[in-house]
């Protein structure tokens, strides 16, 4: 697909608009319960003391990505990156931090008051990649205002369902964020902007939520080996592999720009004193 379908003005209406519409349908729509078994996944293992082990033990890919991310952006040559820039991928990486943290956490002990923690460190992540797909194709100032809304809404939309039972206020906010970053991978990339693929980063949580909702038919192919939930930890945990890519190509660009640019002026410095 190209990556030039649609204007950085169309998509940003589109967005805009986007929006107004989750926004009405969750405050008008059919409250949606959780389903009675939610909390049922198809593998029941422990290992020793370690309840769930595999669906705990899996959340060890977030944790990965995240130290990844914040040793990337302590890194010397990421402190040359625009302000704006950083500050989204920390709240990217932050959010897959809460996230290893509360999977693991809910994995261990699942039920609603858990499930909660999960879904709030979720809400940090979609928050930031929704924020590093704008500025990488919109603008930062557009950036960092929709991650700021998208986290706002996000966290609403936890505890609607807490303390009131509807899931539908965090399955629009979900599946808008994603289908929102889907349509950001047909915007060109921005010149001097994050150089994200976006359509990369949609691939893996494409085939991670095919592996939730096959959860036990995953367990049932693999003859008990892993489940689909196992797996989709793994396959989710690898949406940012492109985020890291892309933020260390970045900083060792502008480095070498910085870099050149100060070899330019101390030259003509030098050439002006003699």
């Amino acid at each position: 697909m190209p990556s030039t379908l649609i204007s950085p003005a169309a998509a940003l209406r589109a967005l805009y608009w986007g929006a107004a519409l989750l926004l009405l349908a969750a405050l008008i729509g059919p409250a949606v319960p959780q389903p009675q078994d939610f909390h049922a996944f198809a593998d029941q293992r422990a290992w020793g003391p370690l309840p769930h082990a595999l669906d705990v033990l899996s959340n060890l890919g977030f944790a990965w990505a995240a130290v990844t991310g914040a040793r990337l952006l302590l890194d010397r040559r990421s402190q040359a990156l625009a302000p704006a820039l950083r500050w989204l991928a920390a709240l990217f990486f932050t959010g897959l931090a809460c996230s290893a943290i509360g999977s693991s956490v809910y994995h261990w002990a699942p039920h609603d008051a858990t499930l909660a923690g999960d879904r709030l460190g979720m809400s940090m992540a979609f928050a930031g990649m929704l924020g590093l797909a704008l500025q990488s194709r919109i603008a930062d100032r557009v950036a960092v205002r929709a991650a700021v809304s998208m986290l706002v809404a996000a966290v609403a939309s936890v505890l609607v369902w807490l303390h009131g039972g509807n899931l539908l206020p965090w399955a629009l906010v979900q599946g808008g964020g994603m289908l929102a970053v889907l349509g950001l991978a047909c915007v060109a990339p921005r010149h001097g902007a994050l150089a994200l693929r976006l359509g990369v980063v949609i691939a893996w949580y494409g085939a991670a939520k095919l592996l939730e909702w096959g959860d036990a038919a995953v367990f049932e192919a693999t003859a008990g080996l892993v489940s689909g939930h196992s797996l989709k930890h793994v396959v989710a945990a690898a949406a940012a592999l492109p985020v890291i890519t892309a933020l260390r190509a970045a900083g060792t660009a502008r480095m070498a720009s910085t870099g050149t640019m100060c070899a330019d002026a101390c030259g003509h410095g030098g050439a002006t004193n003699r």
